[in-house]
């Protein structure tokens, strides 16, 4: 199975992190980074390692998802 290729080192000066509670991390996107799996840019970027992550009501955002080697990456737009 294919991997995302996103390490978030590479655009970390681009990207604010907002929470970092070891398996589960939170940036907002602060300059216009694109999203892997469909090309536009995404405002906040939620990284897991956990097996299982519940999220909460949303308010209509749409969401990608990436499996990649570091954990599951979830891009809201």
């Amino acid at each position: 199975m294919p991997t995302l290729e996103f390490d978030v080192h590479d655009h970390r000066h681009r990207l604010k992190q907002l929470r970092n509670a070891g398996e589960t991390e939170l940036y907002e996107n602060r300059d216009g980074v694109t999203c892997p799996a469909c090309g536009e840019p995404f405002t906040r970027l939620f990284i897991t390692e956990r097996a299982t992550t519940t999220f909460p009501e949303t308010d209509g955002s749409r969401f990608c998802l990436g499996n990649g080697s570091t954990g599951i990456h979830v891009f809201r737009h």
